[in-house]
């Protein structure tokens, strides 16, 4: 790899061609750093969005008009306003309202740090758009199909996990997969509020060495091979659970 590294400063010396985030043992540990909580952020996200999601499809059929309500206005709450805007209320507004823990070091700080408030924002978010993809999944299945197990005595909870959302889920992959999609392309907005991801790395090595087009060149393809093994994920998995004749 020295050598890989040598020939890269070699082009920087040649040709102006400033790959310092390769050749630079600093700067490439910095950049790798930011990937990788590029990545964790957009797993945690999913993770949360997705759980999100399920129980609020579940909520809007519930019997309590309450539950309802709450639902259908944390929906309209999050898909009607900016994600940006969100996650500075969460950090700005919501964070300095929130009690402090002392550390170690007997310093006082806020509870939840920028990276814990924008996995909160961004799954909230997502989660919003989440609950109408599984409801949309919900109600595409057979009322015939509940009607049967319902006079098998089942009951509501475990006809919901073992029949109606399995069955849902199959029609609904593909929104969910546009969905998550934008959530891991909108982890850029954790930027705003200092997380260490990929875009704030990019920036302050760029600010730094003066090598902004190929920062972006390379945040370019790193974004797009993060997107496109994600989408190949979800589409190998939409293919196993393809049912021929449903969902089609």
């Amino acid at each position: 790899m020295d050598s890989l590294w040598d020939l890269l400063r070699q082009f920087h010396d040649a040709y102006g061609i400033n790959l310092v985030q390769f050749y630079d043992a600093f700067e490439r540990g910095r950049f790798l750093r930011g990937m990788r909580i590029t990545v964790e952020l957009a797993v945690i996200c999913i993770a949360v969005s997705i759980a999100i999601g399920i129980a609020g499809a579940w909520l809007q059929s519930s019997r309590v008009p309450l539950l309802r309500a709450f639902v259908q206005g944390y929906v309209q709450f999050f898909r009607n306003t900016p994600p940006l805007v969100q996650m500075y209320f969460f950090y700005f507004a919501i964070g300095p309202l929130m009690p402090r823990v002392v550390n170690e070091y007997g310093i006082a700080q806020p509870l939840f740090g920028s990276f814990a408030w924008a996995v909160i924002s961004l799954a909230l978010f997502a989660g919003a758009y989440n609950v109408e993809i599984f409801r949309s999944g919900i109600e595409a299945v057979q009322s015939s199909t509940v009607e049967a197990a319902e006079s098998l005595g089942l009951d509501r909870w475990y006809i919901y996990r073992h029949i109606v959302l399995p069955l849902a889920v199959r029609v609904c992959l593909p929104a969910l997969n546009n969905n998550l999609v934008n959530l891991i392309k909108t982890s850029t907005q954790a930027y705003a509020i200092a997380v260490p991801e990929a875009l704030f790395v990019s920036s302050q090595i760029w600010s730094d060495r003066i090598n902004v087009l190929e920062m972006m060149v390379t945040l370019f393809i790193f974004y797009m091979f993060l997107v496109g093994v994600f989408v190949w994920i979800m589409t190998r998995f939409e293919r196993w659970l393809a049912i021929p004749g449903f969902g089609r």
